[in-house]
């Protein structure tokens, strides 16, 4: 029969839960002091004397045990449990070793949250369903404002956080807008099929800054070089301009023609503005290296360069380093495609190697860039426009070069997966994380949201030996047509998606 009162073998409750706590976090502060020691071990030359003072150190670090004093009571147990806690959310908040990386808690938790992305309930206040489709999204850099390129001439500008309407931009342009750009945190671009880019100003959005004139057909993406305020701009005549944003006034700025090339779709810079990439719908993906936009390339050279492409090669090659700055600088031997040519502004076209059309064409619709340059991600179609796929090419840093003749690629296929193929002959945006860890990807009537490993993992630490797929985190479904666009936003845990129909979506995470 059992009394009312505990037995002398079991332990208090406070005292249970305590331990409990203390089991669940040991782990977790057992790798931290792994990961601390060993960059002791490697910061210090070792010593006896310094070997002797860790072990005394540690030593005295550690509770009394029953070896060193007898068993401790329960409350004395409660109360080392409770230090135990307390000492490692002390550690997770303040004292982190030199090797604990800061941010590898946020992205854990930045994993879990965009995992349990919803669409947000005031969502549905975001309808553009009288303005046409939505061809592009962008948000501020500091998350305060999302702009929304219309296809009936219009841009509409929200606040993605309590989802209100702040400002319709009306008759924007002539035709259809393609693309925004926001230069800073007030200035902004769009461009449009009417063939002209305008500037904005969010603190005086009753008319155009300026507007500028310098393409002869659609422009399609717009690019900004903060080192140099050079606004770059393409479209489908095949021009790469440059205006100089320094010295505009409301007749326009001065601007001249950078590249040309035939079947242009998309532009874009690398973060650090070290290269350029031109993606074509012929299947060819440019590449200018070292690139000094105050410098035009000269045309004569694409020709010869066209004719000693090589094929991306999905087999598996020892990866370098990845930095975000130029490769080689100036080195022609790490560059043999370069010789004879000017070292900045080095021209190289390549054709991407795409699962499944070894054998037929295909065309890049889409282009985005890793946010920390490491790599580029394209969606790409077959000619015959019954298959599309989203792939990840790495930038190959320091491999060595292969002969002359066959020169090396900058790019190697690593990551794929075959898309929905919904809405064929419109462009689908896709995009990166701010971390570059995930990837949103328009999929029929919804997004994807695409990873590197089931981890979630950053790329440059889980690079397959050979092409591998991408792992499907969670998918979206919430809109009535085709998704054309999807952006993340660049401070808040925030998702946006524009559809065929006119309707902005907003995910956010939802428990």
């Amino acid at each position: 029969m059992s009394s009312g009162q505990p037995s002398d073998s079991s332990e208090p409750e406070e005292a249970r839960l305590t331990r409990d706590s203390d089991e669940l976090f040991r782990e977790d502060e057992s790798e931290e002091e792994e990961e601390e020691e060993e960059e002791d071990v490697r910061s210090r030359p070792s010593s006896p004397e310094s070997r002797r003072e860790n072990s005394r150190a540690k030593a005295s670090s550690r509770p009394e045990s029953a070896a060193d004093g007898g068993a401790p009571s329960p409350g004395f147990r409660t109360s080392s449990a409770r230090e135990s806690l307390f000492s490692w959310l002390r550690n997770r908040s303040v004292r982190r070793g030199p090797l604990v990386d800061p941010a590898r808690d946020n992205f854990r938790t930045m994993t879990r949250l965009y995992s349990s992305m919803s669409p947000a309930t005031d969502s549905v206040n975001l309808s553009t369903q009288t303005h046409g489709a939505v061809f592009n999204l962008e948000y501020s850099p500091d998350g305060s404002v999302l702009t929304v390129a219309c296809e009936q001439t219009e841009v509409l500008l929200f606040d993605p956080v309590s989802s209100r309407h702040i400002k319709t931009l009306v008759e924007a342009h002539e035709d259809c807008v393609n693309n925004i750009r926001f230069l800073d945190n007030r200035l902004f671009a769009t461009c449009s099929d009417d063939t002209t880019i305008a500037l904005w100003d969010l603190r005086k959005l009753n008319s155009k800054v300026c507007s500028l004139h310098g393409h002869a057909s659609w422009v399609k993406n717009i690019e900004y070089d903060t080192h140099t305020r050079l606004l770059v701009t393409s479209g489908f005549d095949g021009n790469v301009i440059t205006w100089d944003t320094n010295r505009f006034t409301e007749d326009g700025c001065p601007h001249k023609k950078f590249f040309h090339t035939r079947y242009l779709m998309r532009m874009r810079l690398t973060p650090d503005c070290s290269k350029m990439l031109i993606s074509t719908s012929s299947g060819y993906l440019l590449i200018l290296h070292d690139l000094d936009l105050t410098q035009s390339l000269e045309v004569g050279s694409y020709r010869i360069l066209r004719a000693r492409r090589a094929p991306l090669s999905t087999e598996g090659s020892s990866t370098g380093s990845r930095t975000s700055g130029s490769r080689h600088g100036n080195d022609s031997k790490a560059h043999p495609h370069r010789e004879g040519l000017s070292p900045r502004n080095s021209l190289e076209v390549l054709t991407p190697e795409i699962p499944g059309e070894r054998d037929r064409g295909n065309c890049i619709t889409s282009l985005q860039l890793h946010p920390k340059g490491w790599a580029t991600l394209l969606r790409c179609s077959s000619n015959m426009d019954d298959q599309e796929w989203t792939c990840v090419y790495e930038f190959q840093e320091g491999a060595p070069p292969r002969l002359p003749v066959s020169p090396r690629c900058s790019l190697r296929l690593t990551h794929y997966i075959e898309e929905a193929n919904v809405g064929r002959g419109y462009i689908k945006e896709l995009c990166f994380s701010p971390d570059g860890r995930l990837i949103c990807s328009p999929y029929g009537y919804g997004v994807r949201l695409l990873a590197f490993d089931e981890r979630c993992g950053e790329l440059e630490e889980c690079v397959p030996e050979r092409t591998a797929l991408l792992r499907e985190v969670r998918s979206i479904y919430s809109h009535s047509d085709v998704v054309l666009t999807s952006k993340f936003s660049p401070t808040h845990c925030q998702l946006a998606s524009g559809c065929l129909s006119g309707r902005v979506a907003l995910y956010q995470p939802h428990f």
